[in-house]
């Protein structure tokens, strides 16, 4: 069951009757969408619903943040990412979306539609045409047209009651308790002007960290007088928000305006470090970005996600509108680009170091900067657009993002003109990409004309990552002997240590997979097991776990059914810790073989269920290297006969209804005896 829903802060007020409503329309309606205007409280109180929906234990929930997209191009992706689909296939993206959630029953929220109303239309009618148990929350400010949509409209919270219990527990939270009578009564009279708009109470509640109650309602009250001469067009409830933000944003320090339009720039939280790098500078020398932070966090234009800083959209908005009237728009997303720039560069520097899955998590969780960096790149600096999804390209194939990395591939060698190693780079990408996608042929080509490139550029570490990738084609077409030869002759040619470059390693592992491939055992053992000790020496991940999966399916073909648990076993846990759903999938293939090998058959059956909810995942049926397949099929009989089909059959079903991280949770964490 999916699960995946933003963290549900505490101290949600009001709103029973909406919820209540939600409750009903949400399992009756196939298209619901919450309207009001910008800071009306539209994606708490669908991260409520949600959240009650998932609690309620018979559905799944998903949540899809649309905000931070500048158009439709990532729309798709987002939305796929949202439900845990890693796209490996050839399909139209939507179609191939559908058809993951086909078959589902998920509530799938997408948050911030405004700015996309008409793509969203399509992909909504789309995805609940094709998919009968699919669920669509939206919110926007306005519908988006979908037939039978379900429209809620999202109003402020009552003035008098629930609008004056929110600012009591802000206040609050923020060490400034309101408690005296008269206070009371002055937040509701400020309440009552603010119109109940929950973005705008939350504003004024943090600025009495500075201000008394009364000193608030004296500066704010005359700027919220509806019939003020002067007063900003709009419905009221608009110019509340409006106006609140305005007045907050003069309350700022200097520094803290400046923050504030700067830091706009940013698409996901951020932390502070990252924070000073990007937006310091001129009038806010990097010493004071601390203390502007501290500021803007106080008076809740900035909320904390665990270690980082976050602004709402409506917030932001404000903040964009500035940094475009002081003239920095450009150069901020200049050094936003220049910023992800450099970390995906570390990210690469550092892939054989034990900082590597720590590094996949920080491209992980930088996801839509990264591609705001892409973008942006990619309209003002094609060549510099080319060395970014070169580098990340990598990462981002075997973590969820293979389509979003052969599409940036694509119109980065589009625009660019750069030659050299960088472009080099950029086509051994997109060869990833296509070989992952079972392209072999086409990334066959592309491996070939990036081999004959780099030996022109006497690039050594192009010629290896190219070597590797005709080498990965080679063994996916079931040619070991010629994947080794191909590995062969580049080792020889870079000569070096093992661990002399990425490239060593990579063709270091499709020699281990080649001998393998051949019936040389003793030999690949050799191999993987040296591979394996300098990997767990540097703390190194990714190779690791494929040698792990090398030395179990080694350990079935000797017949050590132990051995081959502990190996498939260490496989998955590299795989889990830096996101790669592709690995996961091979990986379960492989314990499930190796758990009936030794006779436990429901974990063995539990393995598989998960297995084929992890390859549905990355849209296509099983893969591996063809001597894969007959060690699938042997121990898949196995297990039968151990269970009986009746028993196989239920067991297979159960695990492929249930949750594949809790399955793949148990299968690692939990007790590891026989069943």
């Amino acid at each position: 069951m999916l699960r995946n829903l933003p963290p549900v802060p505490p101290g949600f007020v009001g709103r029973r009757g909406e919820l209540a409503h939600l409750d009903d329309v949400l399992y009756e309606e196939r298209v619901v969408t919450l309207t009001g205007a910008g800071g009306v409280g539209k994606s708490r109180l669908a991260l409520e619903a949600a959240d009650r929906v998932l609690r309620a234990g018979e559905r799944g929930a998903a949540w899809a943040d649309l905000w931070p997209l500048r158009d439709d191009r990532l729309l798709v992706a987002s939305v796929a990412d949202a439900v845990d689909f890693a796209d490996h296939t050839t399909h139209q993206a939507l179609d191939s979306l559908a058809d993951w959630l086909a078959d589902r029953d998920v509530l799938l929220v997408l948050d911030s539609c405004e700015h996309l109303v008409v793509p969203c239309r399509r992909l909504v009618t789309r995805l609940t045409t094709a998919c009968p148990r699919l669920t669509v929350l939206s919110t926007s400010r306005e519908p988006l047209g979908v037939p039978g949509e379900h429209v809620v409209a999202v109003e402020p919270l009552p003035p008098a009651t629930d609008a004056v219990e929110m600012f009591r527990l802000r206040a609050a939270a923020a060490g400034t308790p309101v408690s005296s009578p008269a206070d009371t009564v002055a937040v509701a009279r400020l309440c009552a002007r603010l119109e109940g708009m929950p973005l705008a109470v939350e504003l004024i509640a943090g600025q009495l960290a500075h201000r008394t109650v009364e000193e608030v309602e004296l500066e704010l009250g005359p700027r919220l007088d509806i019939t003020a001469e002067g007063s900003p067009p709009g419905p009221p409830r608009h110019r509340a928000v409006r106006t609140t933000i305005g007045w907050s944003h003069e309350l700022c320090a200097p520094a803290e305006r400046l923050l504030w339009a700067r830091m706009s720039v940013f698409r996901e939280p951020v932390d502070a470090d990252t924070v000073r790098v990007v937006c310091a500078g001129g009038p806010l020398p990097a010493d004071e970005v601390g203390r502007a932070l501290a500021g803007l966090s106080r008076k809740s234009v900035l909320s904390r996600v665990d270690a980082g800083y976050r602004m709402l959209d409506t917030v932001r908005e404000y903040g964009r509108m500035w940094l475009d009237e002081v003239g920095e728009s450009r150069e901020l997303a200049d050094r936003h680009a220049a910023h992800f720039l450099g970390m995906a560069r570390d990210a690469d520097r550092g892939w054989l170091g034990g900082r590597q899955a720590a590094w996949y998590g920080r491209l992980g969780s930088a996801h839509a900067d990264l591609c705001a960096a892409l973008d942006h790149l990619l309209s003002e600096r094609p060549d510099t657009a080319i060395e970014l999804i070169g580098l990340l390209a990598f990462p981002w194939s075997c973590c969820g993002h293979l389509r979003e990395a052969a599409a940036y591939l694509d119109d980065a060698l589009a625009l660019s003109t750069a030659s050299g190693p960088v472009r080099t780079r950029a086509l051994w990408a997109l060869g990833i990409t296509r070989v992952l996608r079972g392209e072999h042929e086409h990334a066959g080509r592309l491996a070939a004309f990036c081999r004959d490139r780099a030996d022109l550029q006497d690039d050594t570490g192009g010629t290896l990552r190219a070597a590797y990738l005709l080498g990965l084609t080679h063994l996916l077409r079931g040619r070991p002997a010629e994947a080794r030869s191909e590995v062969e002759t580049a080792l020889r040619g870079a000569g070096g240590t093992v661990f002399a470059s990425a490239g060593h390693v990579l063709c270091r592992l499709v020699r281990v997979f080649a001998l393998t491939g051949e019936g040389l055992l003793d030999e690949a053992r050799r191999e993987a097991e040296e591979l394996r000790g300098g990997c767990v020496a540097r703390g190194e991940w990714w190779t690791r776990s494929y040698t792990d999966y090398q030395l179990a399916l080694i350990a079935l073909f000797e017949d050590r059914a132990q051995d081959a648990t502990a190996h498939a076993l260490s496989m998955l846990d590299g795989k889990r810790r830096i996101g790669d759903s592709f690995g996961i999938a091979l990986g379960l293939d492989l314990l499930a073989s190796a758990l009936a090998a030794q006779g436990a058959g429901e974990r063995a059956v539990a393995a598989y269920g998960a297995g084929e909810t992890y390859w549905s995942a990355v849209g296509h049926p099983q893969r591996g290297t063809p001597e894969l397949g007959p060690v699938r099929e042997r121990y898949e009989d196995t297990a039968r006969s151990l269970l009986g089909d009746d028993g196989y059959e239920r067991a297979l079903r159960r695990s492929a209804l249930s949750d594949p991280e809790a399955v793949l949770h148990r299968l690692l964490d939990g007790p590891r005896g026989s069943s």
